[in-house]
C-alpha cells in the first residue's frame, strides 16, 4: 500500500530537518530492509516511511516531471499527472488568461499554467496535496494562488477552468465511465456553464459521450500517445486534433480542418504507420493528404508512399507477399534475415508468438509488417529508416 502522507508530513518535509533528512536518505531504497533500518536510525521511526516514500516518488517522477527533483508527492499524484511537456503545451493554449485549475492536486500542472496564465489559481479538496503544491510551486518559483475547494462548488468567476478528474477508485482500478471519474465528468461540466474548459482524459475514452466538447484533442510524446483533452470554447471550425510532442522541443499539430481526400493505391515504396495521435484522432486521411500518402486500404491506418514525411520512423518496402507463416519464412531465410520486428494492423497474430515460431538465424535485420488489403492479408518486408527531419530525398 503506498504511504498515506499527513500535514505533518508535509510540514517536517519542508522544514530545514526535513530537507537534511532527504539529502541524506537520498540513496536508500524502501524496498531494502537494510535500507529501512538505516532511515529508522538516522530520522527516527516517526519519519522513516515519509522520507522513503517521498525520495522513491522523486525518483519516479525524474522522467516525467522536469526539475522536480526538490518537489513533495503522494503516490497517486505522480502517477496521474501530465508529463511537464505535455502540460506545459496544454498551459500555452490557455497562456494570457486568468485560469483556474480545480483539480490542481500537487500542482504539476498548475506550475505551467502558472508561467504563460494571467492568474493561475489551484484548487483541490485534500489539504495535503494543497500545501505540497504550495510547497513545489515556490520551488519551481512560480507564482500561483492556491486555495481549498471542491471542483464541483466554484470559487471562481469567468476564469477558463482546468481539470484533471481522478479515473481510479478506492481500490486503484481504472474506471472508463465518465460518471465514475472524481469529479464525475457531466457534474464538473454543469459546474462552470459558460467558461472555457480543458479536460484532461484517458486517450482510450468513448468521446461522443461528451457532446458539449468543441475539440478532442490527442496528445503524443515521442512516439506514445499521453492523454486526451476536451475543449470548451477556443476552438474555431476544429472539432478534433492531434499534437506530437518531442523531448527535444520540436511538435506539430494536425486538425480536422485540413482536407483529407486521398486515393487508395497499389504499394509505393515506403510504409508509413502514422503517430498514435493522429490514428486516436481519426486524422490519419488528413495526414496522408499532407503529405502527399495514400492508403492500402480505406480501413487500415497504415500509409505508402514514395517519399515518407520528414522526422519519422519510416518502412522501405524490400519484398511483399500474401501473408502466410510458411512462406514468410522463406523469404525471411532469402533476405538472411534474424533480427526481426513485427508489426500488425487488421490481423489477429501475436507478434510474440509469430517470431518464436517463425526463428529467424540470419544476420540482417528487417521488419514484418502484417497487415490486410481488402480481403486478403499481406506481408510487407521492410527496413525501417529514421527519416531525416530536414533534407532527406527519397533513393
Amino acid at each position: 500500500m503506498p504511504y498515506s502522507f499527513t500535514l505533518d508530513d508535509v510540514a517536517f518535509l519542508r522544514s530545514d530537518a526535513g530537507k537534511a533528512a532527504l539529502a541524506g536518505c537520498s540513496e536508500l531504497d524502501a524496498s531494502r530492509i537494510a535500507d529501512v533500518a538505516a532511515a529508522r536510525r538516522a530520522v527516527g521511526e516517526q519519519r522513516a516511511a515519509a522520507v522513503l516514500e517521498t525520495v522513491s516518488l522523486r525518483r519516479k517522477s525524474a522522467g516525467k516531471l522536469e526539475s522536480s527533483s526538490d518537489w513533495l508527492f503522494t503516490g497517486d499524484a505522480v502517477q496521474q499527472a501530465s508529463a511537464t511537456p505535455v502540460a506545459r503545451h496544454r498551459a500555452a493554449r490557455l497562456a494570457g488568461l486568468a485560469v483556474h485549475d480545480v483539480t490542481c492536486s500537487v500542482g504539476a500542472d498548475l506550475i505551467e499554467l502558472g508561467r504563460v496564465a494571467r492568474v493561475a489559481l489551484g484548487s483541490d479538496v485534500d489539504p495535503v496535496r494543497l500545501e505540497m503544491a504550495r510547497h513545489n510551486a515556490a520551488v519551481a518559483e512560480v507564482a500561483v494562488l492556491v486555495a481549498r475547494a471542491d471542483a464541483l462548488r466554484p470559487v471562481s468567476r469567468d476564469a477558463a477552468v482546468a481539470a484533471d478528474p481522478a479515473r481510479r477508485d478506492s481500490a486503484g482500478r481504472r474506471v472508463w465511465r465518465p460518471a465514475d471519474f472524481l469529479p464525475p465528468l457531466d457534474e464538473l461540466v454543469d459546474a462552470y456553464p459558460g467558461r472555457i474548459l480543458s479536460v484532461k482524459c484517458a486517450p482510450g475514452m468513448d468521446f461522443s459521450i461528451a457532446p458539449w466538447a468543441d475539440e478532442v484533442e490527442l496528445v503524443s510524446l515521442d512516439g506514445q500517445v499521453r492523454e486526451a483533452c476536451l475543449w470548451r470554447g477556443v476552438s474555431s471550425g476544429v472539432t478534433r486534433r492531434a499534437t506530437v510532442l518531442r523531448s527535444d522541443g520540436t511538435q506539430w499539430t494536425l486538425t480536422d480542418s485540413l482536407p483529407d481526400d486521398i486515393p487508395v493505391r497499389d504499394p509505393g515504396e515506403w510504409l508509413i504507420d502514422p503517430d498514435g495521435a493522429v490514428v486516436r484522432a481519426g486524422l490519419v486521411r488528413h495526414y496522408a493528404a499532407q503529405h502527399g500518402l495514400w492508403q492500402l486500404d480505406e480501413r487500415i491506418a497504415y500509409l505508402t508512399g514514395d517519399t515518407p514525411p520528414p522526422g519519422v520512423r519510416a518502412f522501405r518496402i524490400r519484398e511483399q507477399l500474401p501473408y502466410r507463416e510458411k512462406t514468410l519464412g522463406q523469404a525471411l531465410k532469402k533476405l538472411d534475415v534474424g533480427r526481426l520486428e513485427i508489426l500488425v494492423r487488421g490481423l489477429d497474430v501475436d507478434p510474440d508468438a509469430l517470431r518464436r515460431r517463425l526463428k529467424p538465424r540470419g544476420h540482417d535485420e528487417s521488419t514484418v509488417v502484417l497487415t490486410r488489403i481488402g480481403r486478403s492479408p499481406v506481408a510487407f518486408v521492410c527496413r525501417a529508416e529514421r527519416i531525416p527531419t530536414e533534407g532527406f530525398h527519397s533513393g
